[in-house]
Parts: structure tokens; sequence; C-alpha cells
């Protein structure tokens, strides 16, 4: 399927599904359309439901599908960043932040994926529920501010501030560990927890994640 994204700071991509062919989405990220496509909305089955809930998504999905010959729909960014184009195979599925997903073709499924360290999950904010990618076709996912990406090697950690963390293939681990020292956890101002990526495998930062954004803002409010 064509594709082509476009727009900074606020991006859109554009899709030209052939007949037979589908994009899906979990939210109202549709922006525009050719008068031949159709949306049915889908429940899809009560597990995977449930699941996509629990990770920041809704119960439905919207199926777009052109009702005849070729069609164009665009899903545009919800936040100042990028979309990023991911192809999905079976042999490598992608973990990404919950709410990355913007639109996917058909034969990609998204499910919730969980870190290992559960206690410490629960209050590491972010970095606990994140959404799994699998299946085959290409997924758009919106990420906050710029991205860098950085290919660890086997073993080789960097430690993320929670929530920049924005994707990673599915060979990464990723846990969730307490900053050391009761002084940097009172005073440093870097919050209580931090992600541990270990590789191998690609991880992708974000530079913005819209809940820091939204802590400097009120903060700003507050003044």
């Amino acid at each position: 399927m064509r594709y082509e994204i476009k727009g900074e700071p606020m991006p859109v991509v554009i899709c030209y599904p052939e007949q037979g062919e589908s994009l899906t989405t979990e939210r109202g990220s549709m922006v525009w359309m050719s008068d031949n496509m159709r949306m049915e909305t889908k429940a899809g089955g009560a597990g995977k439901a449930l699941g996509r809930m629990f990770s920041g998504e809704s119960l439905f999905q919207n199926v777009y599908t052109p009702a005849s010959g070729s069609g164009m729909i665009a899903f545009a960014s919800s936040f100042p960043g990028v979309i990023k184009a991911v192809e999905i195979t079976p042999d490598k599925p992608v973990i990404c932040q919950k709410s990355a997903f913007l639109a996917a073709t058909s034969g990609v499924e998204l499910s919730v994926h969980f870190q290992k360290k559960i206690a410490a999950g629960f209050f590491g904010g972010e970095g606990f529920i994140m959404q799994k990618l699998s299946g085959s076709g290409i997924a758009f996912l919106e990420l906050d501010g710029s991205v860098v990406e950085y290919n660890l090697e086997p073993g080789q950690r960097m430690i993320v501030d929670t929530g920049n963390l924005a994707m990673a293939d599915a060979t990464v681990g990723i846990s969730v560990e307490t900053v050391k020292g009761v002084k940097n956890v009172l005073f440093g101002g870097e919050g209580l927890f931090n992600t541990v990526v270990t590789g191998p495998g690609k991880i992708t930062l974000q530079t913005m994640p819209i809940s820091t954004f939204a802590q400097s803002i009120a903060g700003l409010s507050g003044k």
C-alpha cells in the first residue's frame, strides 16, 4: 500500500489503499478521506479488546476500506512530533508506548504488554503498560517531539527517563527500577523510577513525552 507522511510539527500520514485493502485505527484520528471509503466499527475478540483498553486504547476499532477502486485516507497526529511507519513481520514484533498506535494495515495485531517487575511497574507510571504490535503489515505510530534511535548490542544497557522510551524491538529487555539514593529521589527532580532497556535490538527515544509537556504547562499555570 502506498502512503506519504507530510507536515511538521503536526504530521499527517496519507494512505492510498487499493480495493480489498483495509486500514485500522482505534480512535478519531481520521481527518479526511475520499468519498469511496467505508468505515466499519468492530469490537474484535473480548480478550483482545480488554487488553487494548488496559493499554490505553479503545475497546473498538474503526476499519476503513475503499468500496471500489483505490481510495485515500489521512490520519493526523494529536500532538507535535513525528509519525513513523514501522514494518511489522511475524518474526519481528515491536513494543511501543501506550497511545502511540495511530493506524495500521489489516494484518497488524495490537495487544497489551506488561513489564516483568509488576510491583515496580505499578508505581513507574507510563513504563509499566505498553503495547505490542505483531502479525504482518505496516503500522503508523505517533511519537512525541523529536526521535533518536539506538541499536543496542547484546547485554548493553541504557537508562531512560520514564515516558521517553517510545518504541523497542521485542528482543529488547525492558524493566523499571528505582532511582538510588534518598537525596537523589527527594531533590534530584528526576522522579522515583527510571526505565532500563537491555539489548539486543533497536530502541526509539522521544524528546518530549506528552506527560512531560502537560506537567510543564501545569507548573506554569500555577505561577
